[in-house]
């Protein structure tokens, strides 16, 4: 790690890690460690702050992601969203936009494997382009372990799948060992909104920004209320040992808390990974050492899982998450929000739906549904996981599903030209090779 360039202060944190992992520790969080969170302020009820406040503020964006389990091996953001823009594009005239009334100095945390084709894609927007050194903060990278033998990975058909970004918390990390977040502080700014790329609903909010400068707390975390289809994502939960919040990722449920894990009428909200920094706040708890402590998350992967026909041996990948602060950072809050500040693409099914007519993109560049139109819920099986397997199937594009419910394909589809879906449609191909379909379907099952 050394040899990398990687600096003490994150290999130390790392290394504490992967003892833990050598350790037994899975970084478990048992249901018995935590209570449900029962009442939380409502962005609703919140007045607007002074705009005064976007002097000091940093917008910056996540894009550390490949999308591997979209079969992507770049950044995720490059990814059409709607009309021959993508995520960067989107976020980029977001920007702009905001720019032409406030000050705000906007930035990314990208990864070794995202920093290159990020920096050239924005070289079409010079606003922003231009004062890279500024806007750009280097995600660290940690080795992959093999589940075997608990040893570094080695691949070498592809030695940059031995890498993996430690996940987004090391956001922390990052900041101080770049001394980015000093030369932050010095230059007057105080507070930092953070969100993911692919995550294009999470805009600058005065009401939020108000709320964090007007409480003085070190971290607001905007969560949303649980549903079935997130009953098995993160919540928010509050630590019976000292009374503040905490997050318990999906992956830090033990098998035996599974149930109470998706109770989504007990444990009600989940972190929407849009975070409001007190910057000086954040610089004071991670005091000398440069560290913030946070809870091991242990992913099980392979080694390079964007490859279907060689993803190599099993790997332990060890992460931390950005929101965990919560529980290191004295004092944070949590104001629930509206979905609409939530419209990540983490799966071909939520991109499929982004790219049809349901969806357009509003003046403020973010993407909502379109004038009368139905929010459309998609399943597709295994066929269509990753991205240029889902793109073959509509060669001429996404089938209209304005007035569509929910889409269900099994088996392997191509959509005709002018294929319209309607209501609750479920198209299932038993056999091999792929089957056509066309025409308008509208509260049917077809069977090819």
């Amino acid at each position: 790690m050394g040899a990398e360039g990687l600096k003490p202060a994150f290999v130390n944190t790392w290394l504490g890690l992967y003892e833990k992992l050598c350790a037994g520790d899975k970084g478990f969080m048992p249901e018995a460690q935590i209570e449900p969170v029962t009442e939380l302020q409502d962005l609703e009820g919140l007045p607007a702050g002074d705009p005064e406040l976007l002097r000091k503020t940093v917008m910056l964006k996540l894009n550390g992601g490949l999308g591997t389990g979209m079969g992507l091996d770049r950044a995720k953001s490059l990814l059409e969203v709607r009309e021959g823009n993508t995520f960067l594009d989107i976020i980029a005239q977001q920007t702009v936009k905001l720019r032409e009334t406030f000050p705000v100095h906007f930035m990314f945390m990208n990864s070794f494997s995202t920093s290159d084709d990020t920096r050239d894609f924005m070289r079409k927007y010079p606003q922003i382009h231009e004062r890279w050194g500024e806007v750009e903060i280097m995600q660290n990278k940690a080795p992959k372990i093999l589940q075997e033998n608990m040893m570094p990975g080695v691949w070498p058909a592809k030695p940059n799948a031995e890498w993996c970004p430690p996940g987004h918390g090391d956001l922390y990390a990052a900041l101080v060992c770049s001394g980015k977040l000093d030369l932050l502080i010095d230059a007057g700014y105080e507070y930092m909104f953070v969100s993911n790329s692919d995550n294009l609903g999470a805009t600058m909010d005065l009401r939020l920004l108000g709320h964090l400068a007007g409480k003085g707390v070190p971290m607001i975390m905007e969560v949303c209320v649980r549903g079935e289809d997130d009953k098995k994502g993160g919540h928010l939960a509050r630590s019976r040992e000292t009374g503040g919040l905490t997050l318990r990722e999906s992956a830090q449920c033990p098998p035996e808390d599974e149930a109470a894990f998706q109770d989504i009428t007990k444990h009600r909200f989940f972190n929407t990974n849009n975070l409001w920094l007190n910057l000086r706040h954040l610089r004071a708890a991670m005091g000398e050492s440069g560290v913030l402590p946070l809870p091991l998350i242990v992913n099980e992967k392979t080694i390079d899982p964007s490859s279907k026909e060689n993803p190599g041996p099993k790997v332990f990948q060890l992460e931390t998450a950005m929101g965990a602060a919560i529980s290191s950072l004295a004092g944070s809050d949590a104001v629930i929000v509206p979905f609409d500040r939530f419209s990540p693409v983490k799966t071909c099914n939520q991109l499929f739906g982004l790219r049809s007519d349901a969806y357009v993109i509003s003046k403020d560049f973010t993407p909502e549904l379109a004038p009368g139109a139905c929010k459309p819920i998609i399943s597709f099986d295994g066929n269509y996981k990753m991205v240029p397997d889902m793109e073959a199937a509509i060669p001429a594009g996404v089938p209209s599903l304005k007035d569509c419910r929910k889409l269900t394909v099994k088996g392997k589809v191509r959509f005709a030209p002018g294929t319209v879906i309607k209501g609750e449609v479920k198209i299932i191909n038993s056999g091999s090779d792929v089957k056509e379909v066309g025409g308008t379907l509208e509260n049917t099952t077809l069977e090819l």
